[in-house]
């Protein structure tokens, strides 16, 4: 889907006369097309091969058709399923295309049938690929680096050229700075924007793990290789990789990073093919990497490569002008309107903001949530940048509100089970009740499911005149 080259066709059935047939006529117009005889070969070949359709078999030997569409599903979603089917399973058929198959197609096959479901499928393929890309840009724009501080707009300069080119960038800031931002708002001005934009969290990965997520791996290179998989380096061909916090990768892995920046080339774990990688490297730290070097904790030279565009993110202590700004833009964004008094403004100016701009959302998030509109003053503000819903330090208890029994003095002497449930059904109701009777903003506020308050709220009989729909 949005190919520049012939869309690729993958068949999956276990009659050769009917792999053959689609085969031939599909090639006639020249689309590139795999065939497989069961579902575990035709997903081997989905690993490998960039695919646009599939045409399944329902009746297959080792993982039946209906079995087989869940999988890809799963796995691709944007991939596109035609069913085949015998006049015997129509029925099941009909079932797959309600499990999210594009069509079914009925044996015979009819040569126009075929050519006309696939040009569909690629159509509604390329339909969803440009919605995907313009919802994507969309969320980037409302994601772009705000304010209008001297330190905020020298970014922003330097994003604006460093885009233009292909040279690697090292991106360094505190925790939360938003140095994710400025990678992805890199890559949507790079040349390079209508390709991946592919992150690796280099932190959150086992050491065990990392290679085998970077290059990717053959089936049977390790215990649990069951299957042959792509890494990182190869979804992000054409695009952009993203290696956010490479201060935290091991050093034996720093070396084939090194290697396939140099080399511009690289191997599966376990594989012997050689791959070409066309990736533009955008990496992000938060730690000190020339100490982390002087210490041989980090490789000088991967350094020197990555380091080629330095942009360092200020932190938010830095820019205070730029707090207001950024706490409208992300309250705007939650659709609430919120008025700050001058004693709640100088409040964020004075506050030292470990976490940064992250810390600034998640507080715009709280005021979206527990904050019942109009203005908010610093003695409010306080209690939710205190995390304490809304209560200043020194209170040791929470305000009684209409509807919230007090817990019974006898909670310490029931058995845990009990004790447990009488909180429970306690919170909630303080909980439904703090939040006016609506559900979803209470189970935003308490970060449940809405399907799971209620049935909690039903397990407890928590009165249904306290619910309310939200307006």
């Amino acid at each position: 889907m949005g190919h520049t080259m012939s869309p690729a066709i993958l068949i999956i059935d276990d009659e050769p006369g009917i792999r053959q047939a689609l085969a031939s006529i599909l090639e006639d117009e020249k689309y590139h097309v795999h065939t497989a005889e069961d579902a575990v070969a035709g997903m081997e070949i989905l690993n490998r091969e960039k695919t646009d359709v599939v045409f399944l078999d329902v009746l297959l030997p080792k993982l039946g058709g209906l079995e087989a569409l869940e999988h890809i599903r799963g796995s691709w979603p944007e991939l596109e399923v035609v069913m085949i089917s015998g006049h015997a399973n129509i029925d099941m058929a009909v079932r797959a295309v309600k499990g999210g198959a594009f069509d079914f197609l009925e044996k015979p096959l009819s040569l126009d049938k075929v050519l006309t479901v696939c040009r569909n499928a690629l159509a509604i393929g390329n339909l969803r690929e440009e919605n995907r890309r313009l919802q994507k840009n969309v969320s980037l724009a409302q994601r772009e680096l705000i304010g209008d501080s001297a330190a905020i707009n020298k970014v922003r300069a330097l994003v604006e050229q460093a885009a233009a080119s292909d040279a690697r960038i090292l991106i360094t800031g505190e925790n939360g700075t938003g140095k994710e931002v400025a990678a992805r708002a890199i890559h949507l001005r790079s040349a390079r924007a209508d390709r991946p934009f592919v992150e690796v969290n280099c932190a959150a990965m086992p050491e065990t793990l990392i290679e085998s997520e970077l290059f990717g791996h053959e089936k049977g290179a390790f215990t649990d290789a069951v299957s042959s998989r792509k890494g990182r380096f190869e979804i992000a061909r054409g695009g952009t990789l993203f290696l956010d916090e490479i201060g935290d990768m091991s050093l034996s892995a720093q070396a084939k990073v090194l290697r396939v920046i140099q080399e511009q080339k690289m191997e599966r774990v376990g594989g012997e093919k050689t791959i070409d990688t066309d990736v533009r490297i955008v990496a992000a730290t938060n730690k000190n990497l020339e100490e982390a070097c002087a210490r041989g904790r980090f490789r000088q030279d991967l350094y020197f490569r990555l380091n080629v565009i330095p942009i360092h993110i200020p932190p938010l202590r830095e820019r205070p002008g730029d707090i207001p700004l950024l706490l409208c833009h992300f309250l705007k964004n939650m659709e609430t309107e919120i008025k700050l008094e001058n004693d709640a403004l100088e409040l964020l100016a004075s506050h030292d903001w470990p976490g940064n701009v992250r810390e600034l959302r998640n507080l715009a998030e709280r005021i979206a949530v527990m904050h019942s509109g109009g203005s908010i003053n610093r003695k409010e503000l306080m209690g939710l940048l205190n995390k304490s819903g809304g209560l200043t330090a020194g209170k040791t208890r929470s305000p009684a509100l209409p509807g919230v029994t007090a817990l019974p003095d006898t909670l310490l002497e029931q058995n845990f089970s009990d004790a447990k449930e009488s909180f429970e059904k306690r919170y909630l109701e303080f909980q439904i009740s703090k939040n006016n009777g609506i559900i979803s903003r209470t189970a935003e506020a308490i970060g449940i499911y809405p399907s799971n308050l209620h049935a909690k709220l039903k397990k407890y009989g928590i009165a249904a005149q306290s619910i309310k729909r939200e307006p």
